[in-house]
């Protein structure tokens, strides 16, 4: 299983893209910038292109293209869908958000999240057209490390909002909406897992609010990266269409030697961010309405003591991370020998 998982990522960051990719000239603000995309990405992907040129968040973008009408404004359609061509420039109009915080409250909240059976989560992950766009973001995006990678540490990637943080509550501090323990599970688990940050809003914002919440200045642990929106990828889901999904090959593409799907695990309250590594997964209670639960959240001390719990198993990705509240060590270790 860990060669074919190895072998998985190693073919992924070095095969050639099958499908012919375009490159599209948009201007914006009397400059013009070049974005390559694919047919199957969709109009979301390619506001994400144009965010990474241009620093517009996608919400804030509006793209006009000649006789295509209003079809740009559908973020989950196909641009194979819309009659565009190299030849053409595309116009984008918005600005760069600079209030952040203010960019995080208006933004709408996903709250329909939904399972996906694992036949069909099995169909995602190995479907060519989505193994093209992984390869295209491990070409494309940069991970900063902020922190070596330890050898032999396992990997936790966290979310950050209603996983870490209530972004929806207001506080005159952001301490108060700050998830219980939220320190003290980070110092611990540190001791057998590296840690990196995956939220699916802009790096600005990551920054803004890991520093408030002196997570990027704590001296008991160390993050060693973070990741925004613009490392994520679309894929087409038979049953819920369109979806953004957070793809951890892109990580063990970039540190082959250090993470692989034996010993990471992803911790984020949307299970559709994990779709195309269900095994690696785990469904986080969303820790909301900060100022009525702060008091009684024990979500982040329990699985304190399942992380380290399966931190010496060779490989995690085994687990069915769905039962992590009633893992018990000693049974699980009779039901693999059985």
């Amino acid at each position: 299983m860990a060669a074919e998982a190895s072998s998985s990522v190693a073919a992924l960051a070095t095969s050639p893209l099958t499908e012919e990719e375009l490159t599209l000239t948009v201007k914006w603000t009397g400059k013009e910038y070049t974005v390559r995309v694919c047919g199957s990405d969709t109009v979301g992907e390619l506001k994400r292109r144009i965010c990474e040129v241009t620093n517009v968040l996608p919400k804030r973008q509006k793209l006009l293209y000649p006789k295509v009408g209003s079809k740009l404004a559908d973020d989950c359609l196909l641009l194979s869908q819309i009659p565009i061509k190299a030849s053409l420039k595309m116009t984008m109009i918005g600005t760069v958000e600079d209030e952040i915080f203010v960019d995080q409250v208006d933004s709408p909240e996903l709250v329909d999240d939904f399972e996906i059976g694992q036949e069909e989560a099995v169909d995602i992950k190995d479907k060519e057209v989505n193994k093209q766009k992984l390869r295209r973001r491990i070409e494309q995006y940069k991970i900063t490390l902020r922190n070596p990678c330890r050898e032999g540490k396992k990997l936790l990637v966290l979310d950050i909002d209603y996983t870490l943080f209530d972004h929806r509550s207001t506080a005159e501090n952001p301490l108060e909406l700050m998830r219980p323990y939220l320190h003290e599970f980070l110092s611990a688990v540190y001791a057998e897992y590296d840690i990196i940050i995956w939220s699916a809003t802009s790096m600005k914002w990551v920054e803004l609010k890991m520093g408030q919440l002196g997570v990027l200045s704590n001296p008991n642990y160390k993050i060693t990266a973070m990741l925004d929106h613009l490392a994520m990828i679309t894929v087409q889901s038979d049953s819920h269409g369109i979806i953004d999904c957070k793809p951890l090959g892109l990580i063990w593409a970039k540190f082959p030697e250090f993470y692989s799907a034996k010993n990471t695990i992803m911790f984020d309250d949307l299970r559709r961010n994990f779709v195309m590594n269900p095994q690696n997964g785990l469904t986080i209670k969303p820790f909301r309405k900060a100022h009525a639960n702060r008091s009684t959240d024990r979500e982040l001390m329990k699985l304190t003591q399942y992380l380290l719990a399966i931190a010496d198993l060779d490989d995690i990705s085994v687990l069915n991370h769905k039962d992590w509240e009633s893992y018990n060590e000693d049974n699980f270790k009779r039901r693999r020998h059985t």
